[in-house]
């Protein structure tokens, strides 16, 4: 009896250093997240008005069991009107709330209740669109633009863009041969003027690895993915076996595109000279509507070279994996943006893998990463049919959508080595307003205005609503800040001499520049206090035009306080680009002296 009773403490005592032992070797738990860093951060997008969040909605956990009648009774108390958010409600106890004016200050007095689990803000939930191309996951400059989230807006369905390159595998044309992942892919006729016929077919294999880019078809259980896999491509052909090929037939390529219902044009091709043929093409395809995107260059200097240095174009600069400048990638003050372009100097998984043909035979077909300046502009082209697809009207919304979109480096808005930062689509296409102005600008207008009455002395201060409702100073006020933006609206469909009044006046004064001088970058002199203080002149002896040249200056010292407040913009011509924010406030100044001469009571 004693030996089974010492057995059983022997075996009781094996199990728990067995117990012990087991506990000893089991793996760590990770750790969960911090609830309380992610709670601060949600409080944050909340007074931020982020889209992730559903704007005055809450949602409230009740304890299991809790009835309607309990939390109907103190929905007075707490001010908002709950109900259940479905016909699970009753045994979930999960409530919706909305029309919530103070979302942080009920959810306060919520969260003290001893029935409540949980209660916090309705947060927005969006897919993420994951094709099924078996080697979407080498793609990593898709995913370093944020196309899963873009792709669940629009995928460019409809919008031409045109590829003025080597030609496109996308036809069985006699020797040549589609590549299997473009079937499926729409085309429109394009033209070969290296040829001079209709079958724009590639023989090199570089145009057909910049339009697969743009739009290899997607989610087709084949080979990889493509941008805007929904737009429909224009092949060009302006380049030889050789890759080469002359002005004149990319200056008549670019107004074929143009005149043919592009609405992009991608020139993934340069050299250093400049022709003024060339120019007045891209000029021509901007002026007609047309956004037009080329490659900043190979050279890896300090220059850009054309034709994306030309007035007009969209200037692409390349990076690497690693999100920093690829060494081969040409910068300088024409670059307006980067994007991936590869950097293989760790293996060929650092370019850009596309389909393409076999340069040896054009109806072999490969998959092949390819590095440069060529693959990261047809990102950026893409992503400029996607906005079109969301509705933008011209290459100004483009471009401005582009460029507030673009992840900047470091504390500058803009720089010689990223331009306007690195592109990402999906934070374009939320930046892309539809035509609707900023408001800040005019607010921060109004702010001054009421700076500037407040340093008058009484006798020498105009009537506020005198002021505030005088069309001659309120009208110019309103131009130089937000512009007549609703012009865009009411004559959508106004082209030639009217259509560039419709431009020009939808913009603010200061932003006329984009119209005169057609870049990314600005010009400073717009940006400034020059044309309030040239138009202040007159007005010394002119009294009756005081109250415009007033509003004028209000204006321009408003646009210029939020533009130096929002992190300045990329001016032109500065020998460094720190000097932009004191450029800025240096000319705010100057603007507020102005207006405040021109409002100030002489009569006094």
């Amino acid at each position: 009896m004693r030996m089974r009773r010492w057995n059983v403490v022997l075996a009781a005592l094996a199990l728990s250093a067995s117990a012990c032992a087991s506990a000893s070797r089991e793996p760590e738990v990770p750790a969960g997240p911090d609830v309380a860093a992610a709670q601060a951060e949600l409080a944050e997008a909340v007074a931020a008005g982020s889209e992730d969040v559903v704007s005055g909605a809450i949602v409230v956990d009740f304890k299991d069991g809790t009835t309607q009648a309990e939390f109907d009774a103190w929905e007075a108390q707490w001010g908002l009107d709950l109900e259940f958010n479905s016909q699970e409600g009753p045994q979930t106890g999960v409530t919706l709330a909305v029309g919530v004016d103070d979302v942080e200050d009920v959810l306060e007095r919520i969260r003290q209740h001893p029935a409540v689990e949980s209660a916090e803000p309705l947060l927005q939930v969006r897919s993420s669109y994951t094709p099924n191309d078996p080697q979407y996951e080498a793609q990593w400059n898709l995913r370093m633009i944020d196309m899963p989230h873009a792709w669940d807006g629009n995928r460019g369905k409809g919008v031409v863009v045109a590829v003025i390159d080597t030609g496109i595998a996308y036809e069985d044309h006699g020797d040549f041969k589609q590549v299997p992942d473009l079937k499926g892919v729409s085309f429109v006729k394009g033209y070969d003027f290296v040829n001079d016929d209709e079958h724009a077919n590639d023989d090199h294999g570089h145009g057909t690895h910049v339009a697969g880019t743009i739009a290899q078809a997607t989610n087709n259980g084949v080979g990889v993915a493509g941008v805007a896999f929904d737009a429909t491509l224009m092949p060009i052909k302006v380049l030889n076996h050789f890759g080469s090929g002359t002005s004149a037939d990319i200056a008549d390529a670019i107004r074929f595109a143009a005149d043919h219902d592009a609405k992009v044009i991608n020139m993934s091709l340069g050299g250093g000279m400049y022709s003024q043929v060339m120019a007045s093409a891209v000029e021509y395809a901007r002026k007609k509507g047309v956004t037009v995107v080329a490659a900043a260059g190979n050279t890896g200097r300090g220059k850009v070279e054309f034709p994306a240095a030309y007035p007009g174009a969209v200037a692409v600069g390349a990076v690497g994996p690693d999100g920093t400048r690829s060494p081969y990638s040409s910068y300088g003050k024409e670059l307006d943006i980067a994007a991936p372009g590869g950097d293989k100097r760790q293996g060929d998984s650092g370019g850009i893998l596309q389909n393409t043909i076999d340069p040896r035979d054009p109806s072999r077909s490969i998959y092949a990463w390819y590095q440069g300046t060529s693959m990261a502009a047809p990102h950026v082209a893409a992503v400029a049919a996607m906005l079109y697809g969301a509705g933008a009207k011209g290459p100004d919304e483009v471009e401005q959508a582009l460029y507030a979109g673009a992840k900047a480096q470091g504390d500058q808005a803009w720089s010689e080595q990223y331009g306007h930062g690195v592109l990402n689509a999906n934070a374009s296409l939320q930046a892309f307003t539809g035509g609707t102005p900023h408001w800040q600008p005019l607010a921060w207008g109004a702010a001054l205005l009421a700076l500037v009455l407040l340093t008058l002395r009484g006798r020498e201060r105009p009537g506020f609503l005198n002021v505030l409702f005088r069309p001659a100073f309120l009208v110019p006020l309103v131009l130089s800040t937000v512009g007549f933006f609703f012009l865009r609206t009411w004559f959508t469909g106004a082209s030639g001499a009217a259509g560039d009044v419709v431009n020009v006046a939808s913009l603010p004064i200061p932003d006329w520049q984009r119209i005169i001088f057609g870049r990314g970058t600005v010009n400073p002199l717009f940006y400034s206090a020059l044309i309030p203080l040239v138009l202040s002149l007159p007005a010394i002896t002119w009294r009756g035009f005081r109250p415009a040249v007033g509003g004028l200056a209000l204006g321009f010292a408003g646009f210029l306080a939020y533009a130096a407040w929002a992190g300045a913009p990329a001016l032109a011509w500065m020998p460094f680009t720190f000097l932009a924010k004191p450029w800025l406030g240096f000319n705010t100044v100057v603007c507020l002296v102005i207006a405040r001469a021109m409002l100030k009571r002489e009569d006094a």
